[in-house]
């Protein structure tokens, strides 16, 4: 799978807080680029490729991989926006990170190939795996596991976990209890910008 390698500061500066990503913060106000920011309006397209930007680098994910997203949640009764959220959100590596197992979405992204998951008793090495409710996340009982996601868990790289969510921070067990509300998403975007975005293309 192809994944963003490049400054991770820089597309925070030009996108705003994306806490998946990077828990750096940038000294510099002005966005990136030789000229920095611009006093031209931006248009309705910038805007939406903007939040759409925001979704894919927030949750790791390429242009296909987003577009399946979008199909899948099209063809779900309800908001599409919405839906689009929560199917991210309930990601396996995302809910790693929201446990706090995690600093970032990619440190969770490695845990999971790397083979220090297991869901429900079972190793799991897919990191789009789709979380549900009931599911029982955990650590291998193998020493480096324990160690390295104890490490992490000194230090989350957000403070609170969602309502949907438990966690056992001594034996590194971690539950899911429903499906993650709106307000409980960690990234400030408008998600019917997105929407809008693939339904014009």
């Amino acid at each position: 799978m192809s994944r963003y390698r490049g400054p991770r500061l820089k597309v925070c500066r030009r996108l705003g807080n994306l806490p998946g990503l990077t828990r750096k913060k940038s000294k510099k106000q002005s966005l990136p680029g030789e000229h920095g920011e611009q006093s031209r309006k931006p248009s309705e397209y910038s805007l939406r490729l903007e939040e759409k930007q925001k979704l894919r680098f927030n949750y790791g994910l390429n242009e296909r991989q987003l577009l399946r997203y979008i199909k899948k949640a099209k063809k779900v009764q309800g908001s599409t926006g919405l839906i689009i959220l929560q199917m991210l959100e309930m990601r396996l590596d995302n809910t790693i990170f929201r446990f706090g197992m995690a600093p970032t979405i990619p440190a969770a992204r490695q845990l999971v190939n790397h083979n220090h998951i297991q869901v429900n008793g079972n190793n799991v090495s897919i990191c789009s795996y789709q979380c549900k409710p009931g599911d029982i996340i955990q650590i291998k009982k193998k020493n480096s596991s324990q160690i390295l996601v104890k490490k992490y868990l000194d230090f989350p790289g957000l403070l609170s976990i969602p309502s949907h969510l438990e966690m056992d921070k001594d034996t590194l067990v971690g539950k899911v209890n429903g499906i993650v509300e709106r307000e409980w998403v960690a990234i400030e975007l408008n998600e019917l910008l997105i929407v809008e975005y693939y339904s014009r293309k």
